[in-house]
């Protein structure tokens, strides 16, 4: 025998429960990586699955869903309807904040088969023999059923298996009697799932507070916040500035770190090596005598100040957002403590932390290969825990890709235990694939590379990736046009035109979006070197005094932006985002339907600040709910023009120097376009 055809060991067969099973559940979605992550939703949000299901041959399949509160043995079931091609569908909306769990299950129904089989038959015998085949169905079901249903059910199959048994009774009307509607619905009810087929496994659900998907934030250093020059600002000086905040729309109060700021390496104006007396240092450079994470520096108030401001802020809506950055000053009094905690050189000095080209000879990264990496572990999900008990419900965490991922899955899980509502920020502008990880171990929303994507090209593909592509599940974009760390070029000239157009871009396309100010709306765009994207006279090393009555200030068109985004429940989601053909290059066009379909916004934005560009926008009118074959009025809530359009074909020209972007509500109802002021 040739070598080649020697016996083989034969492979494993598969395991088998029983043979009888002949429900196929081949897939279930929405998952994340099979289930090893949760899929995310918020509290009230419907969340439609789908499952792949199938039998052998011609019988009938009953499907349902199968949810429940994770903590909860209560199970809820929908049934799911069949969508075609095998595919099944339905929906459940976690009603409460928290974590759930979702499966599937399917079996091949003897009755709805028998059922199906009957309405089809219409040979005599084949009726008689196929009705007392019905009857035994329906004996089973009762058996089943409970109370009255029993003994309804018990009627039917007697009734029905002497009709079939007397030659007597018209062929018609016994079919009739088998077939009897209200009767089968009550049977269906009372199912054999002896044989029934389960998905895999049960799979994760986390459900959030809506300011998870929709949020408006604004950066804000508090050392800054004093009126006059030359003073540090004060938690007290934060509080004065709260109602202009507030009029302007923004829901999130995000603060740099409040902490003690280290002493040795301290940084001096524009990032220089050396301090000079009286330089303040970077927030991001944490610990010094007076403390590490979970003190405040003095300068800025005492701890009841800063929960008299956290208390203040809710009074105008805002929620106070703290940034947790997990790194020390040498000074910090970890240091000392937790030696093991950093990465020691072989001359008894720690690394300091790096991202090329940029170095921190002010900061020590941990080290999260440390032998004590449990006590490390458990003193920064300390730190988190001390400041939820200060009132902070939402965290802005540093560069949380230079730390170890089982760390967050860790810590985000036991913190959400306890406090489903507390909601995680990662700012980590990192390869795409460390982002989606960070997003798949509970991080509630993510920074994105909105910043640089500016042509239309950019732009549509990015968005049409974060708001359909894989991530949809998981990854929860907030989209940020500067940061104090990030001047983009584009922003440089110091034009209103582009300060406007990027912050409509942002607030549109994304349901929650963020500035860094008041260095957006008063246009501060010096970089500090030319090719940098830093600032110059960076508020990161220095205290800065703002003219916050500036004529100039772009606070009055970010308040309009915010009270459209408030005011049109289109604009708090993402999954709905559909581009728009235009045939101009420097023109982007795009909608946004709200889930009940009554809120529909088209927005047009010119990405030309210098010139006017006009162009032709091609619009379905079916896509947002108008029939094309009458007028509707897209009224502009920038300008609040009013516009009669009908058809599918629209003429928009953009004016940057006055106008950079449309931003229009669809009014469906328009009897008389003489009702209206409207414009060619």
């Amino acid at each position: 025998m040739p070598k080649s055809a020697t016996a083989q060991t034969p492979l494993p067969c598969a395991s088998v429960e029983d043979g009888r099973i002949r429900a196929v559940i081949d897939a279930v979605l929405p998952n994340v990586d099979g289930g090893r992550f949760a899929v995310k939703r918020v509290a009230g949000e419907s969340m439609v699955v789908t499952a792949h299901c199938f039998t052998d041959g011609h019988d009938v399949l009953r499907v349902v869903l199968r949810w429940r509160k994770e903590e909860q043995a209560e199970v809820h079931e929908v049934p799911m309807k069949p969508l075609g091609n095998d595919v099944w569908s339905a929906e459940f909306t976690p009603t409460a904040v928290g974590h759930y769990r979702y499966s599937v299950t399917a079996w091949v129904d003897p009755f709805e088969s028998w059922r199906y089989e009957m309405t089809r038959r219409t040979d005599v015998d084949d009726i008689r023999m196929a009705s007392q085949v019905g009857a035994l169905e329906i004996a089973a079901a009762a058996q089943r059923a409970r109370g009255r249903d029993c003994k309804t059910l018990s009627n039917w199959a007697r009734d029905l298996k002497a009709a079939a048994s007397d030659r007597t009774v018209d062929p018609t009307l016994l079919k009739a009697l088998a077939l009897d509607e209200a009767l089968a619905q009550l049977a269906a009810r009372y199912p054999d799932r002896s044989l029934a087929a389960n998905s895999d496994q049960e799979l994760p659900l986390v459900a959030d507070r809506a300011r998870a998907r929709f949020s408006t934030w604004y950066e804000l250093f508090p050392r800054s916040a004093a009126p006059e020059p030359g003073r540090h600002g004060t938690f007290k000086d934060v509080e004065a500035r709260l109602p202009v905040i507030a009029a302007m729309g923004f829901d999130v109060l995000y603060f740099p770190p409040i902490h003690p700021i280290g002493l040795v390496q301290r940084k001096g104006k524009n990032n220089a090596l050396t301090s000079e007396p009286g330089d303040v240092g970077s927030p991001w450079a944490i610990g010094a005598i007076e403390g590490g994470h979970k003190s405040i520096l003095p300068t800025l108030g005492a701890p009841e100040d800063f929960r008299h401001l956290v208390a203040r802020a809710a009074d105008f809506g805002i929620e106070i957002a703290l940034d947790i950055a997990f790194q020390c000053a040498p000074d910090h009094p970890y240091v000392k403590a937790h030696p093991s905690w950093f990465r020691w050189r072989p001359d008894g000095s720690v690394q300091c932390a790096e991202n090329p080209p940029k170095k921190y000879q002010d900061i020590y990264p941990f080290n999260f290969e440390s032998e004590d990496w449990r006590g490390l572990w458990a003193e920064l999900k300390s730190v988190f825990d001390y400041w939820i008990l200060e009132g902070v419900k939402i965290f802005r965490v540093d560069n949380p890709h230079t730390k170890a991922f089982p760390f967050w899955e860790w810590a985000i899980c036991e913190i959400k235990r306890k406090h489903p509502d507390v909601l995680f920020l990662a700012e980590a502008f990192t390869r795409p694939k460390v982002m989606h990880r960070l997003a798949k171990l509970g991080f509630t929303q993510s920074y994105t590379y909105f910043t640089w994507r500016n042509n239309k090209q950019e732009l549509t593909n990015y968005f049409k990736e974060l708001s359909g592509g894989p991530g949809v599940d998981y990854f929860r974009p907030n989209v940020w046009p500067n940061t104090p760390d990030i001047l983009h070029e584009q922003l440089q000239s110091g034009e209103p035109a582009m300060y406007m157009t990027r912050l409509v871009l942002a607030a549109t396309l994304a349901a929650s979006y963020g500035i860094y100010g008041p260095a957006y709306e008063l246009r501060e765009h010096l970089p500090k070197s030319p090719g940098s994207e830093e600032y110059l006279n960076s508020e990161k090393y220095q205290l800065r005094n703002w003219n916050n009555n500036d004529p100039d200030s772009l606070a009055p068109f970010i308040t309009r932006i915010n009270q459209i985004r408030h005011d049109n429940a289109a604009l708090h989601a993402d999954h709905s985002l559909r581009f728009l053909p235009i045939d101009n290059d420097q023109l982007l066009a795009y909608s946004k339907t709200s889930d009940d379909g009554n809120n529909v916004v088209v927005t047009v934005v010119n990405l030309d600040p210098h010139n006017v560009q006009s162009g032709m926008v091609h619009l379905d009118p079916e896509s947002i709910g108008v029939d094309a074959s009458h007028p509707f009025q897209m009224h502009d809530l920038l300008s609040n023009q009013r516009f009669v359009w009908q058809g599918r074909h629209h003429y928009i020209r953009l004016d940057p120097h006055s106008a950079p972007a449309h931003v229009f509500v669809v009014r469906r109802h328009v009897r008389d376009e003489r009702d209206f002021d409207y414009y060619f």
